[in-house]
């Protein structure tokens, strides 16, 4: 008898998730912290805080919150040419 596949809970659904900003050679910190005032809505001093430990650790949570609140936001990034991620 196969087993019927498990419907994600509402719990699991609605559990807080990271955005998350990787390094590139691309794009200028200027730009990257722009977009992170502009579409991550953080103040100047925060999203160049964020744009340094993503250049020189890699990657920075830049966002928390729901998988639905942050994919919005994700968009935007990518469509700027930011490497992001949810996880």
């Amino acid at each position: 008898q196969q087993s019927k596949p498990e419907k994600i809970s509402a719990k699991v659904a609605s559990q807080e998730r990271e955005l998350i900003l990787f390094n590139d050679d691309i794009n200028t910190f200027d730009f990257v912290i722009q977009t992170l005032i502009d579409v991550c809505e953080h103040e100047p001093e925060q999203a160049e805080q964020c744009a340094m430990i993503a250049h020189f650790k890699g990657k920075c949570g830049v966002k928390k919150g729901e998988f639905d609140v942050l994919k919005s936001r994700h968009f935007k990034m990518s469509i700027a040419g930011l490497t992001v991620e949810i996880l």
